[in-house]
């Protein structure tokens, strides 16, 4: 049934009619996917996800997430035109590690009118109701590392890969429904490789000692054993991560789905790993921001925008981005981070970027912020991931 919401909006004056219904047929599901690319039409900052990818991420036969999960797409629709998506989802396999009864919501995009804002949480909750949920959790976009969470801070500058991107009203219509945070913000960091780095030598000095020490050496990615690799990723993932707030056990399919496109980019030589004692301890990739080249081509939404994907593979991008630092808790205080860190910059030289982002990280990580501040880095960028009980119905 589709979920009406209609009547005054206090807090913005509005008063419109909006009704969310489910997406139906190859008709629907192609304007589902559109919208956003009409809503952002003139966001300079705004970088164009590949349509591609989000077409396969929310199909149940080529998504990742339907290997554990069910979802179901919803748009809304005033005058008969659409203003807004959403997608509700339940993930089977996260709810069941962390007892909790979670109802995902994602591709969240509306135009700015909290009716419209209203009614879409109104259906994901609803969605959620039936299926015996209890708790409203994210935007995630039916996953836990790609565009996840409302921009709340940083639009000087469009996002780097993985990172999204949300208009100015969309925090207060969050905080407005009864949204409380979820967890710490995550930030996006950057540190400048065109300006000297203070203290350079003395950090470099550092990072021998305690490779020395503790016995640490570092290598680059062998993409010729690219299975065994995603391997020790998962497997640091999981260890690395489990104590921070709100995380999730990863499973191996979405280490697997989020590391092999990176493959036919990525310079081996600036994916790190920290091995110690025949162990894998550390994992640091550097990845060129792709999101420079793909931001030309449009998305990719039409034939003839892939008439330009090979320059956009070979463009020079001004940022190389590092979007995980693992390092398992038992080897925080052996040096692990800043020999990686060191060795990174090092490896960097000569390379032609301009500046590094590392994103991204809870604004509350006792690890990454402070060795990424000792290398001159900044915040640039905050996120905030939201929950709120289903059980509260739409405001009056």
């Amino acid at each position: 049934m589709p979920y009406s919401g209609s009547g005054p909006s206090p807090a913005w004056g509005r008063s419109v009619s909006v009704e969310v219904s489910p997406v139906r047929g190859r008709r629907d599901r192609r304007a589902f996917l559109a919208f956003p690319y009409r809503l952002y039409a003139g966001d300079a900052i705004w970088s164009p996800p590949l349509y591609p990818e989000r077409r396969d991420a929310v199909d149940p036969r080529m998504g990742e997430f339907f290997r554990h999960g069910e979802a179901e797409l919803f748009v809304a629709r005033s005058g008969g035109r659409i203003v807004g998506t959403i997608c509700a989802a339940e993930d089977f396999a996260a709810n069941e590690a962390c007892s909790r009864k979670d109802c995902l919501f994602g591709f969240l995009e509306y135009v700015e009118d909290f009716e419209v804002a209203r009614a879409l949480i109104g259906a994901a909750s609803a969605w959620g109701r039936e299926r015996g949920l209890e708790t409203l959790f994210g935007p995630n976009n039916l996953d836990y590392e790609n565009s996840y969470g409302v921009l709340v801070a940083g639009r000087d500058r469009p996002p780097t890969l993985l990172c999204g991107h949300s208009p100015p009203y969309y925090l207060p219509f969050m905080e407005a429904m009864g949204f409380e945070a979820s967890r710490d913000d995550n930030v996006a960091l950057e540190i400048r490789l065109d300006e000297p780095l203070r203290d350079r030598e003395r950090l470099a000095r550092v990072a021998r000692v305690a490779a020395a020490r503790s016995g640490i050496a570092i290598r680059g990615a062998d993409f010729a054993r690219i299975e065994d690799e995603i391997d020790r990723v998962h497997d640091l993932m999981n260890r690395s991560l489990a104590r921070l707030q709100g995380f999730l056990p990863v499973p191996r399919s979405a280490v697997e789905a989020l590391v092999r496109p990176f493959v036919d980019i990525a310079d081996p030589e600036l994916v790190l790993f920290a091995e110690r004692g025949g162990e894998t301890v550390g994992f640091m990739p550097a990845i060129p921001d792709a999101n420079e080249a793909f931001a030309r081509l449009g998305g990719l939404r039409y034939p003839w925008q892939y008439l330009g994907l090979p320059f956009a593979l070979g463009m020079k991008t001004s940022c190389v981005s590092v979007k995980s630092v693992l390092v398992p808790p038992e080897h925080w205080r052996t040096g692990v981070g800043v020999v990686l860190m060191a060795e990174l910059y090092r490896r960097l030289e000569g390379r032609g970027y301009s500046w590094l982002d590392l994103s991204l990280t809870s604004a509350e990580n006792p690890n990454t912020i402070p060795l990424a501040r000792r290398f001159g880095a900044r915040e640039y960028k905050r996120y905030r991931v939201f929950r709120r009980p289903i059980e509260m119905r739409e405001m009056p």
